[in-house]
């Protein structure tokens, strides 16, 4: 159980820094080529959102979890 519940840390630490690359890339994006800056918002805010659902799925599998056990 110790060796799952190490992969669950793994992959939530690797959508996190993923998330933080993508914003950067986006950023960076975004302040070379302003033709394209609108294209790039749009993924800027498509990270967001999927960061902000993955942390939600995690708190409530985590709170699902310590409820039944």
């Amino acid at each position: 159980m110790d060796r799952l519940r190490e992969m669950a840390d793994a992959f939530i630490l690797l959508i996190r820094m993923g998330a933080v690359l993508r914003v950067v890339y986006c950023f960076i994006y975004i302040a070379m080529d302003e033709e394209q800056a609108g294209s790039y918002k749009r993924r800027l805010k498509h990270t967001v959102v999927f960061y902000i659902l993955a942390e939600s799925i995690w708190q409530i599998k985590e709170i699902v979890l310590s409820y039944y056990t």
